[in-house]
């Protein structure tokens, strides 16, 4: 479990939620012109509760996402 001090080292955005806790936002840039967002949701004692991936093209759409946690349900094509 990460603490409140690595989370914000590790992730450059986050916003705070009404039931307390976190929606962290890391961006990286894609090699094709694309880029790829990460999220990681944790309550309000920094406990993860969702983490995902999308998956955005040149334009700006997105077009997959990757839940990867609690369930790692694979990349849904949109």
């Amino acid at each position: 479990m990460s603490s409140r001090a690595q989370n914000e080292r590790k992730f450059k955005y986050w916003e705070e939620l009404p039931n307390g806790g976190r929606r962290y936002i890391r961006e990286f840039t894609g090699r094709a012109g694309g880029r790829a967002r990460y999220i990681k949701e944790v309550d309000a004692t920094e406990y993860t509760v969702r983490f995902a991936q999308e998956i955005y093209d040149a334009s700006g759409r997105l077009v997959a996402v990757h839940e990867k946690f609690p369930v790692d349900s694979g990349h849904k094509q949109l």
